[in-house]
């Protein structure tokens, strides 16, 4: 497998940020990368259903939708890409693999599980930015991302929901150690202006990250890693759940699916991510 996916290295890389552009012009896609479990009440992550028939059954689809349906659709996405592999689909194998994984990613961020996703109840708007983008953009060089061979996953679904249950237990030290952070900070120390290509932006100083950063104790490395090893492991999956197929056999892209997956190449933006 190693092989098969570096020789497409760079389409799984540009294309794994598609899910966020198709945001913009697919109202359902945002429903897709998060899941407010707070909102179901007290070990909601233990209590929902499994089942989607059954979840839009107890709650309906309108809800599910506004609180987001992440492990639902990871779920989905991991039978989507064990049929890419049996059909032997290259282009559809690529492109389900780099969307499988960016949801996967999505999940392991604890702020993903919340409805106070950027800190708008408690006085900490732009708390999502900070965890996800400000602080790995400073200091991820320095993770280790050595993580040896995926698993295999007995039950993808269940999976998906021990994800969303562990971010929802990393929550209460985000939030409480960005607070205490800024407790001890003068609030001019807080923020700092930096060049982003043509502009200049406000963003955490990098003394508030680098404080923040070290009361988190690894958190964001450990969710990095295990989003990564997660992301090799659904693939790992879904190719054992087709049979193994013999990857340096499949049928060689089409010059017109070539085209295609050029196509389907979104481009990098630099500055703030969107909040979810």
């Amino acid at each position: 497998m190693i092989g098969f996916y570096k020789l497409h290295v760079a389409y799984i890389t540009e294309q794994a940020v598609a899910p966020d552009k198709r945001r913009y012009a697919v109202p359902e896609e945002g429903a897709r990368h998060f899941i407010d479990l707070d909102v179901y009440g007290d070990s909601a992550a233990y209590k929902l259903p499994r089942n989607w028939e059954a979840a839009v059954k107890q709650f309906t689809l309108d809800t599910l939708q506004r609180h987001g349906i992440v492990p639902w659709h990871i779920n989905f996405m991991q039978y989507q890409l064990t049929e890419a592999f049996k059909q032997h689909d290259v282009q559809r194998i690529l492109r389900v693999s780099a969307e499988l994984g960016h949801y996967v990613a999505d999940a392991c961020v604890p702020l993903h599980t919340t409805k106070n996703y950027n800190g708008q109840f408690t006085n900490q708007r732009g708390i999502h930015g900070l965890w996800e983008s400000r602080l790995p953009e400073l200091w991820s060089q320095d993770y280790d991302f050595l993580l040896g061979p995926p698993q295999l996953l007995k039950s993808p679904s269940r999976t998906a929901w021990e994800i969303v249950t562990r971010s929802n237990a990393a929550l209460d030290s985000v939030f409480t150690f960005e607070r205490q952070v800024t407790l001890r900070l003068a609030e001019d120390k807080k923020y700092s202006l930096e060049e982003r290509g043509s502009s200049t932006v406000k963003v955490y100083s990098r003394d508030f990250s680098k404080e923040y950063h070290q009361a988190l104790q690894g958190q964001i490395e450990r969710q990095m890693r295990l989003a990564t090893h997660l992301v090799a492991s659904y693939w790992y999956t879904a190719w054992v759940n087709a049979g193994q197929p013999n990857l340096k056999n499949l049928q060689p892209l089409t010059p017109e699916q070539r085209q295609q997956l050029e196509a389907d190449k979104v481009t990098f933006q630099t500055g703030e991510h969107d909040e979810r």
